[in-house]
């Protein structure tokens, strides 16, 4: 089934805050806008390769910007601190993720990272 990209923008630019916490690995959770979008577009494991990266950078990172770019079925994931300095990087060789591109907040909560959309910051 085609996903209609412009209804899932508008769906996501819909979320704003979370009710609830996913948890998806020990150290990082979801909030209601990540997981719709994981949900919706079975982007699961664009939520894992996040997480993967996150418990290196806990106690010297507070929020974390990742960006995924996609172009002829292969996508970026790239790593920033918000302010344009890289942390890390992953090149992915396939991906039918619908988006071009997509952002993400991580943010350290103390106790765990919460991934979100930017509308939930």
């Amino acid at each position: 089934m085609a996903i209609d990209t412009n209804v899932l923008e508008q769906e996501l630019r819909n979320f704003i805050g979370t009710e609830h916490y996913y948890r998806i690995s020990p150290s990082a959770v979801l909030t209601d806008g990540t997981k719709h979008l994981a949900d919706t577009v079975g982007a699961y494991w664009l939520m894992d390769a996040i997480a993967s990266y996150l418990p290196q950078f806990s106690g010297r990172e507070e929020f974390i910007v990742a960006k995924l770019s996609v172009a002829a079925s292969k996508a970026d994931l790239v790593l920033d601190n918000g302010n344009g300095h890289v942390l890390d990087t992953q090149h992915i060789e396939y991906t039918d993720f619908p988006l071009a591109s997509i952002q993400l907040y991580a943010c350290w909560g103390g106790e765990f990272w919460v991934l979100m959309l930017p509308s939930e910051y």
